[in-house]
């Protein structure tokens, strides 16, 4: 199973990549997933981040995940196959 299977709840997300430039270095650990949007917690605080404006990794793992790629439930995802690139 890969990372794009994985349930990422509780796991650390770190934005690498986005348009808007106050998004790059976010991080935290992720609280909640929609289809749309991720929540992270950081510093104390619930952040909420569009999963098709970012680009990102979880905890240790060094692929980096496109969110528009990932646009589903999470519980749609986790049984999706993805082609990689």
């Amino acid at each position: 199973m890969n990372i794009y299977n994985n349930n990422w709840l509780g796991k650390t997300l770190n934005v690498v990549h986005s348009n808007d430039q106050t998004l790059i270095s976010k991080h935290g650990v992720v609280i909640d997933e929609t289809k749309k949007t991720i929540t992270i917690q950081q510093d104390g605080r619930l952040v909420k981040l569009g999963k098709s404006s970012i680009k990102f990794t979880i905890s240790d793992s060094d692929v980096v995940i496109d969110g528009a790629l990932v646009g589903q439930r999470p519980e749609n995802r986790t049984h999706r196959k993805y082609r990689m690139a």
